[in-house]
């Protein structure tokens, strides 16, 4: 088996960008922490993620579920010819640039020692507008939703020191049949099998919203993806 292997560690700043009085919704004022630099050394990991990263968005970004967001780096392969652009390490946004692992290696709880930390695995990303308003690709989002490639996240149970170039060591994994490809076709292409949303919804250690969007589907309340997918970027 693998084994994972942090290539790179990346935190940023939260920035304004933008053009007031812009004509077209891609060009107007947006605010994004998604632009992250490689970082050297030693930094501390704490509950809430790596010291001086920043968000923008707080009510959908963030927090103790989502303190570190993991990217593979092999699916810049695939982008650079989706796209047919530059893109490279960093530009999901991602704090881990993470080999050896993908979507279908990782599982809920899976957990892992990282340095002097201990992290674990609590959702698939679910991408946003920000990523299409950063490459002026509309639906950029949904490409990356619709593609599978949408990394993870983890929660930290142990705050520590951690740095680039160290592999991840395996503690645990409580749930193999929930593996981060797995609960993407739960959410996001099988919609109808309420029997997976059920069980997905089950597993103690998925994040709280995942459950929480789970459970208003088996009430009938399929959630519109709209305003996360195209947001700000349409009139």
């Amino acid at each position: 088996m693998n084994v994972p292997f942090i290539k790179e560690l990346r935190t940023g700043k939260v920035k304004q960008l933008g053009k007031k009085h812009a004509k077209e919704p891609m060009d107007r004022p947006w605010e994004t922490g998604m632009f992250k630099e490689k970082r050297e050394g030693k930094w501390w990991l704490q509950k809430t993620g790596l010291v001086e990263d920043e968000v923008a968005d707080t009510k959908i970004h963030g927090g103790p579920e989502k303190a570190l967001f993991a990217y593979p780096l092999q699916h810049y392969t695939y982008w650079k010819n989706d796209l047919n652009m530059e893109i490279d390490a960093g530009a999901m946004g991602e704090n881990l640039v993470i080999t050896e692992a993908n979507e279908f290696s990782m599982f809920i709880g899976d957990t892992y020692q990282f340095g002097e930390a201990i992290i674990q695995v609590s959702q698939p990303r679910q991408p946003c507008w920000k990523p299409a308003r950063r490459f002026n690709v509309l639906d950029f989002a949904l490409r990356i939703q619709n593609s599978g490639l949408t990394g993870w996240y983890y929660r930290v149970l142990k705050e520590g020191y951690v740095e680039a170039g160290t592999e991840l060591t395996l503690l645990e994994r409580p749930f193999p049949q929930w593996s981060i490809a797995a609960c993407n076709e739960v959410m996001h292409i099988h919609k109808a099998d309420l029997a997976a949303a059920y069980d997905l919804a089950s597993c103690e250690l998925l994040a709280e919203n995942w459950k929480r969007t789970l459970h208003k589907r088996l009430r009938g309340q399929e959630s519109s993806l709209e305003k996360r997918i195209y947001g700000a970027n349409k009139e």
